[in-house]
């Protein structure tokens, strides 16, 4: 009879914890981080963000402890032709069904006023808020060897919010 009492409650718990997990919709893939060299005072990651729900979501801040700020940025072109980083307050839009790319030369986490050098191999801590998913703490591992134009699980490109998959092999 105890036995049974215990598979119950175990059943019970099991049941009642699956919501918490359907919740999480959000997913990160094929994150790293990276500073331009050992004495670097910046940094930045780059991760895919997977919203398997049913909602729009938007990245609306980042945190962590191994810089002074960290902000959402990305690339953009002025009226002279240069690309210059600024930080996107609003955030960055991750459609329902979607994949929302951070890459170099788009849109990243910067990390200014770096604690400590990134390490190779290393890992950092960050968490990433969400409008609706609420915050997600993440360990990025840190990879100064990286190929840019390469990449990890997901090797794409975003076209027109829609991931187009390159021929290129991941690294």
């Amino acid at each position: 009879m105890f036995h049974m009492k215990t598979v119950f409650a175990a059943t019970a718990a099991a049941l009642f914890a699956l919501p918490a997990f359907a919740e999480n919709e959000i997913m990160i893939a094929d994150a790293y981080a990276r500073a331009s060299g050992m004495n670097a005072m910046a940094g930045a990651a780059f991760f895919q963000i997977m919203n398997h729900g049913d909602e729009d979501d938007r990245l609306i801040a980042v945190k962590s402890d191994v810089a002074k700020r960290v902000e959402l940025h990305t690339h953009k072109e002025t009226a002279e032709g240069v690309m210059q980083m600024m930080e996107v307050e609003e955030g960055f839009p991750v459609a329902a069904g979607g994949i929302h790319a951070l890459e170099r030369g788009g849109d990243h986490v910067m990390f200014m006023g770096l604690n400590q050098p990134f390490e190779d191999g290393s890992t950092i801590n960050v968490t990433l808020v969400f409008e609706k998913a609420g915050e997600m703490t993440i360990e990025i591992p840190v990879d100064l060897k990286r190929n840019p134009m390469g990449g990890g699980m997901m090797n794409g490109k975003m076209n027109g919010g829609q991931m187009k998959q390159d021929a290129t092999p991941s690294n």
